[in-house]
């Protein structure tokens, strides 16, 4: 039976106080207006990358600060205790792109994308969503054809979180659509490329603070060294890129719904009805409880596919079942907060009208909730077991893949 030590090291410590000192300095005191302008503010991403944040789990050899997955959570939960638009770009920078870089990149790539996005000198994103495939990954339409020493790319890209904000792109496309998922493959892209083109998408529900946009590609010559993986590697790539994706995305739930109980025990004791506190109501109790217990699950959970990660066990089970969990209990402990809150809930004067805007997105990117429901029943069924891949798992923290 596998034993699990689950405690946070004096490193983990240290992340904790680190981010959460950043966070209340220069992002809670300014959240509010950046959020109801929809202003994105780069020059937070570039602060966080001078404090080791955006090469948190990269080895030092690669400009990273060779940090274990615990402390990659603890950064993705305190980021998003205070905004979700914070912990997206460490999921799509670090956890889709750097940590893909890492497992499957030639020498030569790591030093050209990996390098400087660790140091946070480039900003990174993933490409996989279109207009008609979303959790159907296989089915995607964008394309690669081989000329020569290049490939010549076509197509368009949809919800893609730092679109017209990052420097580097994980992108992928079809060599052959008749081979479905196996005509799949990675290509590194560069802003600036010839035919490359981004636009943000407006109207969003919430994460106001981000930038979400499309990707477009039309004639996009591609050198042959800038593919990630073998041709048809590609859906391989990213599916291992989600699983650490996913993990970014558990432990960015787990803050939210950590927010949404800071809120709601400050109002209970703050807000009197009928003579006393309205944390003296049962009901409101049976909420503060089930978030709190939700909360303590989610993070058990969290900490386990971290456990997990470090020692290069696959983990693409525990990793679904962490994200499942935490994203829809943090749309629970949102709509509780409100509730708590009462009419003053609704409006923008207290922060949880802005958790529910933000928790709702997570229940969608990263496989849906639904997505999961089976992916669990499937592992549960025996119908689904893991594969191995071609690529050795990642180094453990600090130690370079040989």
């Amino acid at each position: 039976m596998t034993t699990f030590d689950l405690a946070l090291t004096p490193e983990n410590l240290l992340v904790r106080a680190s981010v959460r000192d950043f966070a209340a300095a220069e992002i809670a005191p300014h959240i509010r207006e950046w959020d109801e302008k929809h202003e994105v503010h780069r020059e937070v991403f570039a602060r966080m990358g001078e404090l080791g944040f955006l090469g948190a789990p990269i080895p030092e050899a690669y400009g990273g600060a060779g940090m274990d997955y615990t402390s990659l959570g603890i950064l993705c939960e305190e980021l998003e205790r205070v905004d979700t638009a914070f912990r997206v770009a460490m999921s799509v920078h670090v956890g889709l792109n750097s940590l893909a870089l890492l497992q499957w990149g030639t020498e030569a790539q790591k030093q050209r994308w990996l390098v400087p996005q660790a140091r946070g000198e480039k900003l990174a994103t993933f490409g996989l969503t279109e207009p008609g495939a979303g959790t159907d990954a296989a089915s995607l339409q964008t394309t690669a054809r081989r000329d020569g020493d290049d490939y010549v790319l076509n197509g368009s890209k949809l919800w893609i979180s730092l679109a017209d904000v990052a420097d580097h792109f994980l992108v992928f496309a079809t060599l052959d659509r008749s081979r479905g998922h196996k005509g799949i493959t990675a290509f590194m892209l560069e802003r600036g490329m010839s035919g490359f083109s981004t636009a943000s998408i407006e109207g969003k529900l919430g994460i106001h603070a981000g930038n979400t946009g499309s990707l477009f590609l039309d004639d996009v010559r591609v050198p042959a060294e800038h593919r990630l993986g073998e041709e048809g590697e590609g859906f391989t790539i990213a599916m291992s890129a989600i699983d650490q994706g996913r993990y970014t995305v558990a432990t960015g739930a787990v803050g939210l719904a950590q927010a949404c109980l800071d809120a709601s025990l400050a109002y209970a004791h703050e807000r009197r009805t009928f003579g006393k506190e309205i944390g003296r109501h049962q009901l409101v109790k049976q909420m503060i409880a089930r978030m709190g217990a939700g909360i303590e699950a989610g993070r058990l959970l969290c900490r386990q596919a971290a456990w997990l990660k470090d020692r290069g066990i696959r983990n693409t089970r525990e990793t679904s079942l962490a994200k499942w969990y935490c994203t829809d209990h943090a749309v629970a402990c949102a709509l509780d907060a409100i509730q708590i809150h009462g009419a003053y809930g609704y409006s923008n004067e207290y922060p949880v009208e802005r958790y529910l805007r933000n928790a709702k997105a997570a229940v969608i990117y990263e496989g849906t909730s639904q997505l999961h429901t089976l992916i669990q029943a499937d592992y549960l069924l025996g119908y689904r077991q893991d594969q191995p891949i071609r690529c050795p798992p990642l180094p453990s923290p600090g130690q370079e893949r040989q």
